[in-house]
């Protein structure tokens, strides 16, 4: 039985984000940001720049058909994404594996998945910065800076929660 002390793995979860989040804000403080860009083809046969949705903030999430932690996260990334796009912010998947097209867009439809798929070969220069496991989420402000890195899973409240915050700066 939990005690008191006891953290929901979704919270634990989202505690870590934050946490992850306001040590990689603390240790760009005084150093500019560097503008992040990626050209990266989509499953759907467009091209996707990262630039193109500067005014937004930018959930780019590096995943694997094959992974359960990425599996789990999905539901919640669709939830975002679908509250967001409008207006606020995007979440773009990025398949990091060795998969054919046809099988991710298979692989989406299943899930469900309303967000762009992207693709892009583990080891490619295309990335936002190091993928030391796989989910792994990056967090680009409407200035097109990256503000967060993490790895392991994400929540949609963690997400919200971090740009409150970062807003209210």
């Amino acid at each position: 039985m939990p005690t008191a002390n006891t953290l929901s793995a979704s919270r634990y979860t989202a505690i870590r984000f934050i946490f992850l989040l306001m040590a990689t804000l603390l240790l760009g403080c005084g150093q500019a940001l560097a503008e992040a860009d990626f050209s990266l083809p989509g499953i759907d046969g467009k091209h996707y720049r990262l630039s193109d949705y500067r005014g937004k903030w930018v959930v780019v999430n590096y995943w694997a058909t094959w992974c359960p932690p990425c599996r789990a996260e999905i539901p919640d990334l669709i939830e975002f994404h679908e509250r967001n796009q409008k207006d606020k912010a995007v979440v773009l998947g990025v398949a990091y594996e060795h998969i054919s097209i046809e099988r991710l867009r298979k692989f989406a439809k299943k899930f469900a998945i309303n967000y762009p798929i992207l693709v892009v070969e583990p080891g490619s220069s295309e990335v936002l910065g190091p993928i030391p496991g796989l989910p792994t989420t990056y967090l680009v402000s409407p200035q097109g800076k990256v503000v967060a890195q993490q790895a392991g899973m994400i929540t949609g409240e963690a997400i919200e929660k971090f740009i409150r915050k970062y807003e209210k700066k």
